[in-house]
């Protein structure tokens, strides 16, 4: 498995406005350093402490991005460090990201996580949730969150059809956002959707961020 050729191959097919987050989790140090040698610095870690322990040890300048459903109980880890939080998908979650940076004193960058596959999947809101979020006294008091845009997974499956009918409503959700909350704030420009299997589709149908691990990585090792 060669990461770096992995790398330089991916970002060669993709625009240059679209951002690649190397998905790392499980993998060992040594191949996130490959990807990092090869001019990567965005990476994606779905578990809190494993990003808390292998934060410290890889450069300091790597943006680290939370991919995974993230409890409430475990933001502390990550919040002193971590660059983004793509996956918020309850306003409990985000109330405990606000709180905690502004423990660290700082700012996080947050995306919305949008259930947009017709497979039950188990996390992810609609727009109606989400409208009351952004509506709520809560929300209009946090002051140590970002919301920079949307996220969202497609169903796994062949259907190509399928596939961008589930990235084209995300888009859909995102512009609705854009016009009715966020028409003022240049932060809200991101539409992170895309994998290994599909990120081709998503980035036609307008991702800005496509989230990739085993073209670079190969296989996941589950533990």
């Amino acid at each position: 498995m060669n990461v770096s050729e992995n790398i330089i191959n991916i970002k060669k097919g993709i625009p240059e406005n679209v951002k690649l987050v190397a998905v790392s989790k499980t993998k060992p140090n040594n191949m996130v350093l490959d990807a990092y040698n090869a001019g990567q610095r965005i990476f994606g870690e779905n578990k809190a402490q494993d990003l808390a322990s292998r934060q410290p040890e890889l450069p300091q300048d790597i943006l680290w991005h939370f991919i995974g459903h993230l409890q409430t109980n475990k933001v502390k880890y990550i919040a002193p460090f971590v660059s983004m939080i793509e996956a918020v998908d309850s306003l409990k979650i985000l109330k405990e990201i606000n709180k905690q940076a502004l423990k660290a004193d700082r700012i996080i960058s947050c995306l919305f996580q949008f259930h947009i596959a017709e497979e039950d999947t188990k996390f992810g809101l609609n727009i109606s949730e989400v409208k009351e979020i952004l509506e709520s006294d809560e929300y209009g008091m946090m002051e140590n969150i970002k919301i920079a845009g949307v996220m969202g997974m497609a169903t796994y499956t062949e259907d190509e059809d399928q596939i961008r009918r589930e990235f084209r409503t995300l888009k859909n959700i995102y512009r609705e956002l854009k016009i009715t909350y966020f028409s003022e704030s240049p932060d809200f420009k991101e539409i992170s959707m895309g994998m290994s299997g599909d990120y081709k589709i998503a980035i036609e149908e307008g991702s800005t961020m496509v989230r990739i691990g085993s073209l670079i990585f190969g296989e996941r090792n589950y533990h």
